[in-house]
C-alpha cells in the first residue's frame, strides 16, 4: 500500500495496518501535538476530521504545549472533546498532567510530526499506554530518532507538500481520510454573536455599504515574516487614492508596536482607519469575512482569514507557500523570490489587488 506523501524504502515494505485489528473498538484517540500556535492548529484540522469520520463515536484527547498566551483549542477545531496541557515547570504540574493523562485507556495515539520531530512528544505518547501508536518513522530521508516508540509508521517524503496534506497522510496510515469537498470545507464556524458582533462592529465603523473595505494585518510573530511597515503604509495610501476605500487594521497581542507606527503614520496624512484589536478567534475570523480584500503577513492571522471565504493576498519571505500558504480559489499569496520578504515590491502588491478589487 502506497500513502500519498510517503515512500517505503527500497529493502522494507510499507508500514502495515495490521495493528489496528487488534483494537475492537476505537473509543479514546490521543493527539500528542506540542506545536500548537493558532496556525498550526488549523493546518492540523484535516487530520481530526479524517479521525471523527472513521470513528465517529471516539473521545479526542489532545496534549499541547503550555504557551505564553491562551489558545481557544476549542474554538479552533469542533472536533476535539479534552486538552491536556503539558506543563514541566515542576514535579507537581507534572504529576498532575500524568494523573490526567493516565486517566482512560487510549486505543490509539498521534504523534503528527509535520513541523519537526519531538522526541518528548514521542515519550507522553508512549506513556499513555496507547495501543497503537502512529507517526512518522523519517521525512524527507531524515530519521526520526524517536521512532521506535511507535508501532505504526512510514518513511515521508514532504517536501513542498502543504501541512494540511501532511497531517491528514499520517493517519491515512490507519485507513482515516476525507474527500476534498470535505476540505475545503474545514472553515471556522460563525456563533449567531459571532456575526451579531461583526454586524454592529461594520455598521459602526463602515456605515457606507457601497464603498469597499480593504484589511491589513501588518505584523507578525516572526521579523522574518513582517514586511516593512513602511511599505505597507505606501500601499495603504496607493489604494485608498484609488478607491477612497475603508481601512480596517487588524491587530495581535505582539502587534502594538507595529500598530503604533502604522496609525501614527496615516493619521499624520488625515486618514481614517479602525484597528480591530485582540479579537477572539472567531470574532476576527467572522470579522474578516466581511471585508472586500485582506492582505496580511505569513502569521497567525493570515491562517484565521484563510478558515473564512475572504479574498486574500498572503506575504512571504523565506517560508514555502506551498506549504503554508491558505488554499482556495480566492487566496493569493506573493512570495519574494529572494526568501527576503522586503524584497517583495509595494508595485507587486498594489498590481494584485487593484486586479481582484477590479474583478
Amino acid at each position: 500500500m502506497l500513502l500519498s506523501g510517503f515512500q517505503p524504502k527500497a529493502d522494507e515494505p510499507p508500514a502495515q495496518t495490521e495493528p489496528e485489528n487488534k483494537i475492537e473498538k476505537v473509543e479514546n484517540i490521543l493527539v500528542v501535538r506540542q506545536h500548537n500556535q493558532i496556525g498550526d492548529m488549523l493546518c492540523s484540522l484535516p487530520l481530526y476530521a479524517a479521525l471523527k469520520k472513521k470513528y465517529p463515536d471516539s473521545s479526542i484527547t489532545l496534549v499541547a504545549a503550555k504557551t505564553n498566551y491562551e489558545i481557544p483549542f476549542f474554538e479552533i477545531n469542533p472536533f476535539l472533546n479534552r486538552v491536556i496541557i503539558f506543563d514541566k515547570q515542576n514535579l507537581k504540574s507534572i504529576f498532575h498532567f500524568f494523573k490526567k493523562l493516565r486517566d482512560r485507556k487510549y486505543q490509539i495515539g498521534i504523534v503528527p510530526s509535520t513541523i519537526k520531530v519531538s522526541r518528548t512528544s514521542h515519550i507522553l505518547n508512549y506513556l499513555s499506554g496507547a495501543k497503537i501508536r502512529i507517526g512518522v518513522k523519517s521525512i524527507d530521508g531524515v530519521e526520526n530518532s524517536s521512532h521506535k516508540l511507535l508501532n505504526l509508521k512510514a518513511d515521508f517524503i514532504w517536501k513542498g507538500i502543504h501541512q494540511r496534506e501532511r497531517n491528514l497522510d499520517v493517519v491515512k496510515q490507519i485507513g482515516c481520510d476525507i474527500t476534498e469537498e470535505e476540505k475545503q470545507s474545514l472553515k471556522l464556524q460563525f456563533g449567531n454573536d459571532d456575526l451579531r458582533e461583526a454586524e454592529r462592529f461594520i455598521n459602526e465603523n463602515f456605515p457606507d455599504r457601497s464603498k469597499k473595505i480593504i484589511g491589513f494585518h501588518t505584523g507578525a510573530g516572526k521579523t522574518a515574516n513582517t514586511w516593512d511597515t513602511r511599505k505597507f503604509i505606501e500601499l495603504i495610501k496607493r489604494l485608498r487614492v484609488d478607491y477612497n476605500n475603508y481601512i480596517l487594521l487588524t491587530s495581535g497581542w505582539t502587534d502594538e508596536p507595529i500598530i503604533k507606527d502604522v496609525s501614527s503614520a496615516l493619521s499624520t496624512s488625515n486618514i481614517n482607519f479602525t484597528v480591530a484589536h485582540n479579537l477572539r478567534v472567531r470574532q476576527l475570523a467572522t470579522l474578516i469575512s466581511r471585508v472586500n480584500l485582506f492582505i496580511t503577513n505569513d502569521t497567525g492571522t493570515m491562517h484565521v482569514a484563510g478558515s473564512t471565504e475572504a479574498e486574500m493576498i498572503s506575504l512571504f519571505g523565506p517560508t514555502n507557500p506551498n506549504e503554508w500558504a491558505p488554499t482556495g480559489e480566492n487566496k493569493y499569496f506573493i512570495k519574494s523570490r529572494t526568501e527576503n520578504i522586503n524584497d517583495i515590491s509595494v508595485d507587486e502588491v498594489f498590481n494584485l489587488s487593484k486586479k481582484l478589487l477590479e474583478e
